[in-house]
């Protein structure tokens, strides 16, 4: 997808030691006007990834690009990228309307272009009455449209973002993380989006990269990431998800035939394990699972704990060994009927259950 990237990271790699790569051999295309989100624990690389491309840190090998043009000799104030931090960083002693009209006097333009820019960037992010305001008379939510309505004030092509609303309380972030992808669709501007936060990435990315150690593990849309994880990593860290350590006796036609510790017989899709007499992980999605009813894959289980949530019930399971074997049931009138202590079954379809690398063993 080379011709039609916009940001371009090319064998890149970085070491702070000249020891130890805290990001290995990375190579990544983003096209103009997409929304992409770097996702990963700390210490992935994550953060290290957009900091070069901002430049704030230097690449130790590679390239990386801005719209067919290197910058790694550029310095970060002649980039023309817009960056949001996680702490907002307003200048305390200015108004806000100053604060927006920085960036803009910094390129030169006169008065009267900086006004307009500025009543534009605040009613974008409907703060057009704050504008005589200081920052530590604004709430951390009106902070941080403020720090937004600055990074976008000048029109870039490309805006950063480093973990944003990581400051924020849970129904602000939500809030926000609406408006950030509505101001996306609506200005076309390209995204890069730092958080370690999955759900957060799985709401507003186009895309979305998952680094571990230094490397993607899986770049990919977020419905692709969530059905179709590549490997064990990717499963545990998008969402939530069951684990079954398991023996490879068949495979056929891309079914896995595996048989657990307890001489279960489980079938599932293959995607990354070993050949027969392997071990393998096997993947399964606590929303996809039935209690109660046989289907192609069975299992005995024990409730363990029931926890009320709202929509859904979470129960927790001993299932083939494991006593964190976690299943959501739909909240409707049958689930009254579930009890701790109760034995049952539990059972879900081989096309929910995907045969991946070992982990944890």
């Amino acid at each position: 997808m080379g011709s039609n990237s916009f940001v371009r990271f090319q064998n890149v790699q970085k070491s702070y030691d000249g020891e130890v790569l805290v990001v290995k051999d990375l190579n990544l295309d983003i096209p103009k006007g997409e929304f992409l989100t770097m996702l990963g624990p700390s210490g992935s690389g994550k953060t290290t990834c957009l900091m070069m491309l901002a430049g704030f840190e230097t690449a130790t090998h590679g390239i990386i690009s801005l719209n067919g043009n290197p910058i790694n000799n550029i310095p970060p104030h002649k980039r023309g990228i817009g960056m949001v931090f996680q702490n907002y960083a307003l200048f305390p002693h200015m108004t806000v309307s100053e604060n927006l009209s920085f960036p803009l006097e910094v390129r030169g333009l006169t008065k009267t272009t900086r006004e307009d820019k500025v009543q534009w960037a605040l009613d974008m992010v409907q703060m057009s009455e704050f504008g005589n305001r200081r920052p530590a008379q604004l709430s951390g939510g009106q902070q941080q449209r403020i720090a937004l309505a600055r990074s976008l004030v000048f029109e870039p092509d490309l805006v950063l973002m480093d973990e944003p609303l990581g400051a924020l309380d849970k129904q602000l972030r939500e809030h926000m993380q609406y408006e950030i992808k509505h101001l996306h669709e609506r200005l076309g501007v390209t995204v890069v989006y730092v958080t370690h936060d999955q759900s957060e990435a799985l709401t507003m990315s186009d895309r979305v990269a998952v680094f571990n150690d230094g490397i993607i593990q899986q770049l990919a849309t977020p419905p692709d990431l969530y059905e179709r994880p590549k490997n064990a990593f990717v499963a545990q860290f998008i969402g939530e998800n069951n684990k079954i350590f398991a023996e490879v006796i068949e495979i056929k036609n891309s079914i896995v035939s595996a048989r657990t510790s307890r001489g279960n017989i489980i079938k599932g899709k293959k995607v990354n394990c070993g050949e027969i007499g392997s071990k393998t992980t096997l993947s399964i999605r606590p929303e996809r699972i039935n209690v109660g009813v046989k289907s192609e894959n069975t299992s005995e289980a024990e409730i363990l704990e029931l926890i009320y949530i709202g929509d859904h019930i979470r129960c927790r399971m001993l299932v083939e060994g494991d006593q964190d074997f976690i299943v959501k049931v739909p909240n409707s009138s049958k689930v009254m009927n579930l009890k701790i202590g109760q034995k049952t079954k539990v059972s879900w379809l081989i096309n929910d259950c995907r045969a991946l690398d070992t982990l944890g063993e």
